[in-house]
C-alpha cells in the first residue's frame, strides 16, 4: 500500500519537476521562489515522514528517500531544503517531541511552515558537543537562552520553527556536581531576543538554499518547549544527523544518476577521430565506473533505509558509511561526467556543471568525511580494542584468546574465514573473495594494533585505510544483496543480465581498492607526507595573516581579527531579519 502511495506521489512530482520547476532560475537567482515551496507542501512532499494523524503522509524513510533521489536528479537546492526541513527539522520533534509538541507543531510543519535546525556555530562544526550557546533556567522552571550564535541554519530566515541546541549546567544526582550538557529547545522567530543577523551568503553550490546566521540574547523559552530531556540534546542532534546522512545520500544518488545519463548520451553521439568517443577505452572506463558507483550507491541506500524503517536500535555506523560512500562517489560521478562532456560540461545551459557544483559540498556537510572515517574506524574497532585492552591488563583471564592472538601475531596464522550463507551458486565466487577480505581485515587490525599500540588512536592515515576497507566491503555486501533480490524477484532476463554485469564489475573495483588499502598498511609514504605538511605549514606561518581569510572565531590571538577584509562588492547580499511571513506559531504553555 505504501509503495503504491509513493508511486502516485512520484508520478505527480515528476509532472511538476518536468513542467514547472524553475531549476536554472533557482541556481541563477540564488533563491527558491515561495510558490515552489507552496507547491511542494501542496504535493505532500514537505510532510512525508510525519504521521498521518498530524497531517503528514505517514511514509517510511525508504519512500521518502525515493522522493529525495528524484528531487536530486533535477535540483540539488530543492533536495537540500526538503531534507533539512524534514530529516533534521521536523524529525527532531517527530522523534523526541511530547504529544503536546507534536500536536502543536507537526501540523504546521506538514502544511505550510518551514523548520530549521540550529546546531552549528562559528566554533562548532563537526564537534557537535562543543556548543557555546548558553542555556539557563529561571525560578519558574522556564528556560532562558542567555547568549549564543548559530551558523549554517538552512532555511533559518524562512522558518517558523527552530530546534536550538545549547549548553546547560546539569547537576549529577549521584555526585551533586554540575556539568555542562547539551539541551534542545523548540523556538519560534517571534521570541524576543532572537535575531537573524544574516539571511544567507552567496556560495558556489546549492545556491537556492539559504543558510542563516542567528543570535540569541536572553531568549525566554517556556519549559513546555524542552525537546526530549535536559542535557539530552546531543542525543537529539546525533539521531537527527543519522537521518540527515541517510537522506543526503538519497539526493546524491539522484545527482549521480543524472550525471551518468547525460555523459552516457554524450559519449554515444559526440564524435572525434571519426568515431563516437564512447568507443574509446578511457571513456568507457569513465562511463563504466559511473554506472557501477550508481548501482552500489543505490544498493547501500536501500539497505540503510531498510534498517531505519525496521527501527533498528543502532544505525550510527551504517548511516555514517552510507554518507561517506554516497557523498564521495556522488561527486566522483559528476566529476567523471564533466570529463566526458569536455568544455561543454562547463556551460550553464547544459546543466551538468550545476550538478557537479551542487555535489561537491556533500563530503563536508552532515559530518566531514575525514571525521566520518575516524568514526567508522573507532566504532568498528571498539569491541576488538576493548578486548585487547582487557587481555593486556589480565592476560591470565583469557588463555584461549591469548593463545589465538599469539599465533596470529607471531605465527601469521589467520583466523578462519567467515562464511556467507544463502548465496546463489552463480555468485559464490564473489562471496568467496569478499569472505577472504573480511578475514584479512581482521588480521590487519590485529597486526596494526600490535605494531602501533596506543598510536592507533591518533594515526588517522591508518584509520582511514581501515575505514575505506570496511566501507568497500559493506558496499559489496549491499550490492550482492540487491543483485540476489533481483534474481529472486525479476522475471526480466535482460535486467538480471545487466545488473549482474554491473554488480560484478563494481565488486572487482571494490576488491582492488580493498587490497590497495591493505598494502598501504605496510608500504606507504605517511612519514614523508607529515614532513611535507610541516614544510607547507611552516611556509604558511611566514606569510602575513592580512592577506588571507581567517576563521572568524579562531582561538589563536595571532590570527583572530587579523585576516584580510572579505570583499562584498559585486557579491549578492541577502540582508538580515526573519523573512518568515506565515501566521505566528502557537507557543505551548507550561501546563500543556
Amino acid at each position: 500500500e505504501e509503495r503504491a502511495r509513493c508511486d502516485e506521489l512520484l508520478a505527480k512530482l515528476d509532472v511538476y519537476l518536468e513542467t514547472e520547476h524553475p531549476t536554472v532560475e533557482i541556481d541563477q537567482t540564488q533563491n527558491i521562489p515561495d510558490w515552489v515551496i507552496t507547491r511542494l507542501f501542496d504535493l505532500g512532499v514537505m510532510g512525508m515522514i510525519a504521521p498521518q494523524q498530524y497531517g503528514g503522509g505517514g511514509f517510511g524513510i525508504t519512500s521518502y528517500n525515493r522522493v529525495l533521489a528524484r528531487l536530486g536528479e533535477t535540483c540539488g537546492s530543492t533536495a537540500v531544503v526538503v531534507s533539512a526541513h524534514q530529516s533534521i527539522g521536523c524529525g527532531a520533534i517527530m522523534l523526541f517531541g511530547t504529544e503536546a509538541q507534536k500536536t502543536t507543531f507537526l501540523p504546521r510543519i506538514c502544511k505550510d511552515t518551514l523548520s530549521a535546525f540550529c546546531l552549528s556555530e562559528p566554533n562548532v562544526g563537526c564537534d557537535a558537543g562543543g556548543q557555546e550557546t548558553r542555556i539557563e533556567k529561571d525560578e519558574n522552571g522556564d528556560f532562558i537562552i542567555r547568549s549564543g550564535r548559530k551558523k549554517w541554519a538552512t532555511s533559518g530566515a524562512l522558518s517558523g520553527i527552530f530546534t536550538v541546541m545549547g549548553k546547560q549546567k546539569i547537576v549529577d544526582p549521584k555526585t551533586g556536581k554540575a556539568k555542562d550538557k547539551v539541551t534542545a529547545l523548540i523556538c519560534t522567530p517571534d521570541m524576543e531576543g532572537i535575531k537573524v543577523t544574516s539571511c544567507n551568503r552567496s556560495k558556489s553550490c546549492i545556491r537556492g538554499t539559504w543558510q542563516a546566521r542567528m543570535e540569541f540574547k536572553d531568549v525566554k523559552v517556556p519549559k513546555a518547549h524542552l525537546l526530549h530531556h535536559e542535557g539530552r540534546g546531543l542525543n537529539v542532534a546525533l539521531t537527527c544527523l543519522n537521518y540527515g546522512r541517510c537522506t543526503l545520500s538519497a539526493g546524491m544518488v539522484g545527482a549521480a544518476r543524472t550525471a551518468l545519463a547525460q555523459s552516457s548520451k554524450w559519449a554515444q553521439y559526440r564524435h572525434q577521430f571519426d568515431r563516437p568517443i564512447g568507443e574509446f577505452d578511457l571513456v568507457q572506463d569513465n562511463i563504466a565506473k559511473q554506472r557501477a558507483w550508481v548501482y552500489a550507491m543505490e544498493s547501500m541506500l536501500t539497505y540503510t533505509t531498510g534498517m531505519v524503517d525496521r527501527g533498528d536500535d543502532d544505525i550510527m555506523l551504517e548511516t555514517a558509511i552510507c554518507k561517506v560512500f554516497c557523498s564521495h562517489f556522488g561527486f566522483e560521478g559528476p566529476d567523471a561526467a564533466m570529463q566526458v562532456m569536455g568544455g561543454e560540461g562547463f556551460m550553464t545551459e547544459n546543466e551538468l556543471e550545476r550538478v557537479w557544483r551542487d555535489s561537491r559540498i556533500n563530503t563536508v556537510v552532515e559530518g566531514a568525511n575525514e571525521v566520518m572515517h575516524s568514526f567508522v574506524f573507532a566504532y568498528g574497532a571498539k569491541q576488538f580494542s576493548e578486548r585487547l585492552l582487557a587481555m593486556k591488563e589480565k592476560p591470565w583471564a583469557f588463555p584461549v584468546s591469548g593463545l589465538r592472538l599469539a599465533t596470529e601475531l607471531f605465527g601469521g596464522i589467520r583466523r578462519g574465514k567467515p562464511r556467507m550463507r544463502m548465496v546463489k551458486p552463480q555468485l559464490r565466487d564473489i562471496a568467496g573473495r569478499a569472505e577472504a577480505r573480511v578475514q584479512e581485515l581482521s588480521h590487519q587490525l590485529v597486526q596494526m594494533s600490535w605494531e602501533h599500540k596506543e598510536g592507533m588512536v591518533s594515526n588517522q592515515m591508518i584509520q582511514r585505510r581501515f575505514s575505506w576497507a570496511a566501507i568497500w566491503l559493506h558496499s559489496v555486501f549491499c550490492t550482492l544483496s540487491r543483485l540476489q533480490q533481483t534474481m529472486d524477484t525479476s522475471k526480466d532476463p535482460q535486467r538480471i543480465k545487466e545488473e549482474t554485469t554491473v554488480a560484478r564489475y563494481f565488486c572487482s573495483l571494490a576488491f582492488e581498492a580493498i587490497d590497495a588499502e591493505f598494502a598501504g598498511m605496510h608500504r606507504n609514504s605517511d612519514d614523508a607526507m607529515r614532513a611535507c605538511a610541516e614544510v607547507a605549514l611552516e611556509e604558511s606561518s611566514r606569510r602575513p595573516q592580512s592577506n588571507y581569510a581567517m576563521p572568524e572565531s579562531t582561538p589563536d590571538p595571532d590570527a583572530f581579527g587579523k585576516g584580510r577584509p572579505l570583499k562584498q562588492d559585486g557579491i549578492t547580499q541577502f540582508g538580515e531579519g526573519s523573512q518568515y511571513t506565515g501566521e505566528p506559531v502557537q507557543k505551548l504553555t507550561s501546563d500543556a
